[in-house]
């Protein structure tokens, strides 16, 4: 079997952690370099190794990793979700975004929830309030409908039947190194560098 053939094979079986789409110090002051070294760097890293592991040789190897999170239970769907979950966080940054969401997505949001500043204290809210560690998440549905849910640990809307749309990741690891306990200051930072545009074409 010849080299190219072997490293498709590879390729096709693994999961890769994608390169982020800006520097790790270009968040600042919002992300500092060193949380993103470590929440990207080790804590994603550690995510994806961990699902490679887990689906060698199994039913899940060569499935997309939306249909392992759909589809699976235990320390795999833990391992899946959170290198997605992480990935869908980080590409929603820009060191240019912030402002606010134009088109459908906004038309949404302030029929939904009367304006933009109402969605975003909703949102803030929903995520200061969840217990423990897990992630707020603004998804719709087949309808188009938005949702603000709460989903603990490595929880992800998609088992739910929706589509993710922006999330807020407020495990510790995410922001304790920049703010300590201060989850909500953390929380409403990230609206700052929110890309827009990226969201707007989830919706």
């Amino acid at each position: 079997m010849n080299t190219l053939l072997i490293s498709l094979m590879i390729m096709i079986m693994t999961h890769e952690m994608p390169k982020l789409p800006y520097a790790n110090n270009a968040l600042e002051p919002v992300i500092s370099q060193q949380t993103i070294d470590f929440h990207y760097g080790k804590h994603e890293k550690a995510y994806i190794d961990n699902l490679n592991s887990l689906i060698e040789g199994t039913e899940f190897e060569e499935l997309p990793l939306e249909e392992i999170i759909r589809d699976s239970k235990g320390a795999l769907f833990n391992n899946a979700s959170q290198a997605w979950n992480h990935i869908f966080y980080f590409f929603s940054f820009s060191p240019d975004g912030g402002g606010e969401p134009e088109g459908e997505l906004r038309e949404a949001i302030d029929k939904q929830f009367g304006s933009f500043d109402n969605f975003k204290k909703e949102f803030v809210d929903a995520g200061v309030k969840l217990f423990g560690s897990g992630w707020v998440w603004l998804s719709r549905d087949n309808d188009g409908k938005l949702f603000i849910t709460q989903e603990s640990n490595a929880g992800n809307p998609m088992t739910q039947g929706l589509t993710p749309i922006l999330t807020f990741d407020v495990w510790e690891h995410a922001y304790y190194l920049d703010y300590q306990n201060r989850r909500k200051d953390a929380l409403e930072k990230l609206w700052d560098i929110i890309d827009w545009p990226i969201v707007e074409g989830r919706f």
